[in-house]
């Protein structure tokens, strides 16, 4: 099926919950990583909410009273059980054939992530999908969700418009961050936060399956 006359130039991706079925996983793992500390663990809702955010930001949101110089071992017992988990996880049904069909039609396409750049670049390589992307930022090289610094970087590196961009994301970290940076916003409610908190920040429409997302972007992309 194809595209709409094209409204927006530059498509922005989150990538965990939005493109990868991750949720779960990541959930799960902060879950071990508390018990592996004898901290109390957070619930699934608690421990999905905070997805999207960079691992450091993530863990102190969650454990705001574990001192500083324990954070590095909880995060060290967190990517342990990921790094066990991680080449299992997929994209979600239709993703791949979905950035693939956008680059085709000329689309330049971008990751905005609370993923940190080894943990991304794993992720590309594992889905085959890092030379469909024309450029990406990490968490651990930029100011963390829902600061606007990794949209405005990619509106920058891309020369492209505010105005011709759309920030993709499953989390109320993604609208925010680009709230703040002045672009639109799509959500998606298949992921981390559900889809009554999303719609609190107005995006121009909540996709409740990926099927529905990529249904969205042909039509008004």
């Amino acid at each position: 099926m194809p595209f709409s006359t094209r409204r927006y130039e530059l498509l922005i991706f989150d990538w965990d919950g939005t493109l990868m079925d991750s949720t779960g996983v990541i959930a799960t793992c902060i879950q071990a990583a508390s018990r592996d500390m004898g901290l109390p663990e957070p619930t699934r809702e608690t421990a999905s909410h905070i997805i999207g955010l960079g691992l450091r930001q993530a863990l102190r949101t969650l454990f705001p009273d574990l001192p500083d110089e324990l954070h590095p071992e909880l995060a060290a017992h967190y990517r342990r059980h990921f790094l066990a988990r991680d080449a299992e996880i997929p994209l979600f049904e239709g993703a791949f054939q979905l950035i693939d069909e956008l680059r085709a039609q000329g689309y330049l396409l971008a990751v905005a992530t609370g993923k940190a750049r080894m943990g991304l670049r794993r992720a590309l390589d594992h889905t085959g999908l890092h030379a469909h992307f024309h450029a990406t930022r990490t968490a651990d090289e930029t100011v963390s969700k829902p600061h606007p610094a990794m949209i405005e970087e990619l509106l920058d590196e891309l020369a492209v418009d505010k105005s011709r961009a759309l920030m993709i994301g499953d989390t109320t970290h993604d609208l925010e961050m680009a709230r703040n940076a002045g672009v639109a916003a799509l959500a998606v409610a298949y992921g981390a936060h559900p889809a009554e908190q999303l719609e609190r920040l107005n995006p121009l429409a909540v996709c409740r399956e990926f099927g529905e997302l990529a249904q969205w972007l042909r039509a008004n992309g």
